[in-house]
């Protein structure tokens, strides 16, 4: 439905029901190369586009070697559009956008059609726009940008609005939406794609034994996984990965770092403890996979639990602000005589 909102907001497509109201000139960048012409070359898309966008010809003109600059495509500017790849149509559709001086510029998952660079760059180019005072509608799925893009996020589901907000605390419970907040998860059978490999259960543990989704920063987590193995597979592994409420991934561990043994086929449980003052406060999930190290993924299980680390008195809670990075780092300190 995001899409269909975009499109509605652009004035694309009428609403069913309700109304938009929008102060101000929007352009958007919905998909690639939208509103041009595929006969036309880039250099008269160009003109095309921002006509469309409500620009006037001396106004185009005046930002022309500007647009060309970001997009790269300086030595295919005479050429039909038609033949352009998709990264290169991108290139050209958002430096026209965001380079007209729309009060509006509406912004969806199409940047991902670029490479990292462009996508570095488009996004620098947005910081841009917004700290002019003017507002970017930022549609994704790549959280890491939306926080450090946005200032306010607004999450939908289902058509529906469920939370408006502080970006990190918005994007930290749609991450963890999906994940068991219980400390103890079953897994369904219909979750094993492969039937070599079943998880079945997945629980943490505090100091104490108990099942909980909520530690001391001072104290020991013990994960315990349950799981059956129905063949041998040579050299299969398992993986966890720890994801923060940002999206990132703070860590990942790997079995055959600690065992040296096969996983054995039946029924299995192992453990494994993430120390005490490691992860600094805040909000993680877990995932889980099976597999055979640069073959084949046997099983992935995403984002199956959550846990919260709280700051009961860490060595850096004195510190203003609390911006720990992502991990607590135990390192030597010696002085030199």
């Amino acid at each position: 439905g995001k899409s269909t909102l975009l499109k509605i907001l652009s004035r694309i497509t009428e609403p069913t029901t309700g109304r938009i109201t929008i102060r101000g000139r929007v352009a958007s960048l919905l998909e690639v190369g939208t509103g041009f012409h595929p006969e036309l070359t880039g250099r008269e898309n160009i003109f095309l586009n921002g006509v469309i966008l409500g620009m006037k010809r001396e106004e185009i003109q005046r930002k022309f070697d500007e647009i060309v600059d970001f997009a790269e495509v300086e030595r295919f500017l005479d050429t039909p559009v038609k033949h352009y790849s998709s990264g290169m149509y991108v290139r050209l559709a958002f430096a026209v956008a965001a380079h007209l001086d729309p009060e509006i510029l509406v912004v969806d998952e199409v940047l991902a059609v670029g490479d990292a660079a462009f996508q570095k760059k488009c996004l620098g180019k947005m910081e841009d726009v917004t700290q002019e005072g003017r507002t970017v509608l930022f549609v994704s799925h790549t959280m890491s940008a939306i926080v450090s893009l946005c200032h306010r996020v607004l999450w939908l589901a289902q058509g529906k609005t469920m939370e408006v907000g502080e970006p990190n605390a918005i994007v930290g419970r749609y991450l963890l939406a999906g994940a068991e907040k219980s400390g103890e998860v079953q897994v369904a059978v219909s979750s094993n794609p492969d039937p070599r490999f079943c998880l079945k259960a997945l629980r943490l543990r505090n100091e104490l034994g108990e099942i909980t989704s909520v530690f001391d920063v001072l104290k020991p987590i013990v994960l315990e996984m349950d799981y059956s193995l129905s063949a041998h597979i040579a050299n299969l592994e398992m993986s966890l990965r720890i994801t923060n409420s940002s999206g990132a991934i703070v860590c990942t561990t790997d079995r055959s770092q600690s065992l040296h043994q096969p996983l054995a086929t039946g029924y299995n449980c192992v453990s494994v403890q993430i120390p005490a003052l490691f992860l600094v406060p805040g909000i993680y999930s877990i995932s889980l996979a099976a597999h055979v190290p640069a073959k084949e993924i046997v099983g992935f299980y995403e984002d199956l639990l959550s846990l919260e680390i709280e700051e009961t008195g860490s060595p850096m809670a004195v510190h203003h602000g609390r911006n720990y990075g992502m991990v607590f780092a135990h390192w030597i300190w010696r002085e030199q005589v």
